[in-house]
């Protein structure tokens, strides 16, 4: 029978890829709290887009009320649905933003 050789042992790690562990937990605080920071901040973009939609529903019923003709309010109508898409569009920019700043 053949005797079973131990495999030899791998070699010590070098000295640049070894991480201690108090920068392993300090690098892990700093991811997680970068990606709350990030988050946050997608949030707070997302409420102002919701109320700027909001605020261009508003508009857009009131000029439809107060309009004299089909025209002006088809005219208010492109007005609210502008405002909601410029709403969307300045979000969506501020959000790139910010994900490729971090």
């Amino acid at each position: 029978m053949d005797k079973i050789r131990p495999s030899p042992s791998p070699p010590p790690p070098t000295s640049s890829t070894t991480i201690t562990a108090p920068d392993t937990k300090r690098n892990e605080e700093l991811s997680v709290m970068s990606r709350m920071k990030k988050d946050c901040l997608f949030f707070t973009v997302s409420l102002k887009e919701s109320f700027s939609y909001i605020k261009a529903i508003f508009v857009g019923q009131a000029k439809k009320m107060t309009a004299r003709s089909e025209k002006e309010a088809a005219a208010a109508e492109l007005q609210a649905e502008k405002m909601q898409v410029e709403a969307a569009n300045e979000a969506e920019n501020v959000k790139n933003k910010i994900d490729k700043s971090m």
